[in-house]
């Protein structure tokens, strides 16, 4: 049984985050490896568009009014899976700031 996915494009997948940290939780990840932001090239500046267009059509398609993206960078900015994506996260007041 593979992951399910909740939207997709030509170069990104949606899908729900495993360990939900809001009622709704999405995460967009690119079909092509890069394992942390630092590592895009200006090159990729595309690919970032398209995983926040991305986010935007899954937040349409859920009726999901408010929401917050998040991307994490390295250990200490809390990232802890190796393959850039972008959270989705909503359902709930955000407080800011976040952490």
């Amino acid at each position: 049984m593979g992951t399910e996915f909740v939207a997709t494009s030509e170069n990104c997948v949606a899908f729900h985050d495993l360990d939900p940290q809001a009622p709704i939780h999405i995460l967009v990840v690119p079909k092509k490896h890069t394992a942390k932001i630092s590592d895009l090239e200006k090159s990729d500046a595309d690919l970032i568009g398209e995983m926040t267009y991305l986010a935007k059509q899954v937040a349409e398609k859920k009726h999901i009014e408010n929401y917050r993206l998040v991307m994490n960078c390295g250990e200490k900015g809390g990232q802890s899976v190796w393959h850039i994506h972008m959270h989705l996260l909503g359902g709930r007041i955000m407080q800011w700031p976040p952490g």
